[in-house]
């Protein structure tokens, strides 16, 4: 499971570049559109949410407290992005993905073993 979440931290850094690029166009669209949309900017929001997570998800893969708060930076990340779905329909795909994340990195915790205590 170790090695699932250092693979899904290393995604989501790759990710991050390419969601944020994408949200910044999609927020140049609806700029130039001026039609009120803020998808644009929640999928910034949810790419800086998968870089965080990210890089908190490989950095703290052996700790449980690490697992944990990776995973709940992958679901607001996911909740942000999917309430705000709008021209930019990739950002839904893009949510999606953060919340299979999140349940990855959560049931990893929970099934996560205790280190024996050596004595």
């Amino acid at each position: 499971m170790k090695t699932a979440r250092l693979v899904i931290g290393i995604v989501s850094i790759v990710l991050f570049v390419l969601v944020a690029l994408q949200s910044c166009a999609a927020g140049l669209g609806n700029a130039l559109q001026e039609n009120g949309e803020v998808s644009g900017s929640a999928g910034l929001m949810l790419a800086f949410f998968l870089l965080i997570a990210g890089i908190i998800g490989i950095a703290a893969r052996k700790t449980k407290g690490g697992t944990i708060t990776a995973g709940c930076f992958y679901a607001v990340g996911g909740l942000i992005g999917i309430s705000n779905v709008g021209s930019y329909g990739d950002l839904a795909i893009w949510s999606v993905l953060s919340f299979i994340f999140a349940v990855v990195f959560i049931v990893g915790a929970i099934v996560q073993k205790k280190p024996a205590l050596i004595s």
